[in-house]
């Protein structure tokens, strides 16, 4: 096995500590000449590209345990190797960062669907557009972007963990925000309407806020859901479904998000959405190979 690998046994307990994990993720950004475990890229113009975290390479097994009260879109739990280390976003792509690529690109969102602002992740994007982002940061970088498969999210997001959600069984409220959720004005257009009270409809709130997983990644459990590179399957089974003449690709969206109720948020969780889907709890996150 290699030094920078790890394995995940399958248990409702860690396998490794917090302090464990760390010094693997350490140990791997030495190996690829990385000078710390989370970094950014510079763009031409000097801004920072966003934030990224090394992710070692190592054995888990990803879907549901059975113990979980999940549906059998999770299941059967499965063995999984990631071959290579690689890096992944700490943070949802926020509408600041996504902004930048609209800027330079003339991409522009649609009038009629909420745009949020900042450091609130970027919401009511298809899946090509983030892969045009990710192909944008690419160009602009020399560095290789993309959206991280399915089996590559969960990994990061259990960050050694083989519980419901990367802490522990439970979600604890310092790692969720459930309460943020209102009701908008219905007499009200939505543009007359506060920022604040928009962004609580969709149930979302500014990225980093809560309490990471071991592996320095927020925002794993809920704010939104996000967008993977997997094709979607009826099970961990299945063969990925192929699409239909005229009609879009079905993908795998993962995390959950605080519109929706915990038991979506778990690592394991997983959401059939499409790939020109817009929705106010759908955006995504970036990977990069190192």
């Amino acid at each position: 096995m290699n030094p920078d690998r790890i394995q995940i046994a399958p248990s409702n307990t860690f396998t490794l500590s917090e302090g464990e994990l760390i010094a693997l993720q350490v140990q791997a950004a030495q190996a690829l000449g990385v000078a710390d475990v989370q970094f950014h890229d510079t763009l031409p113009d000097g801004r920072a590209a966003p934030k990224i975290a090394i992710i070692p390479a190592g054995t888990f097994e990803y879907g549901a345990a059975p113990e979980e009260s999940a549906p059998d879109q999770e299941r059967p739990r499965k063995a999984a190797l990631i071959e290579r280390s690689y890096a992944i976003g700490a943070y949802p792509v926020t509408t600041e960062e996504f902004e930048a690529y609209a800027r330079a690109t003339g991409w522009q969102p649609r009038e009629e669907l909420l745009w949020l602002s900042g450091g609130m992740p970027v919401i009511n994007v298809r899946q090509s557009d983030a892969l045009d982002y990710c192909a944008w940061l690419s160009a602009q970088t020399g560095q290789h972007y993309r959206l991280p498969t399915e089996q590559e999210w969960e990994y990061a997001c259990r960050a050694g963990a083989a519980t419901a959600y990367p802490h522990g069984a439970r979600i604890s409220p310092d790692e969720a925000a459930y309460n943020v959720r209102k009701e908008l004005d219905a007499t009200r257009p939505p543009s007359s309407q506060s920022m604040t009270s928009r962004m609580a409809r969709c149930g979302v709130v500014e990225t980093g806020k809560l309490r990471p997983n071991c592996w320095g990644l927020f925002d794993m459990p809920g704010n939104v859901w996000e967008f993977t590179a997997s094709p979607w399957t009826r099970d961990h089974a299945s063969q990925p479904d192929l699409p239909q003449p005229g009609r879009p690709q079905a993908v795998v969206t993962k995390g959950g998000s605080w519109f929706d109720g915990p038991e979506d948020c778990r690592a394991a969780a997983r959401r059939r959405r499409l790939a020109n889907e817009l929705d106010i709890n759908l955006g995504f996150r970036i990977a990069r190979e190192v």
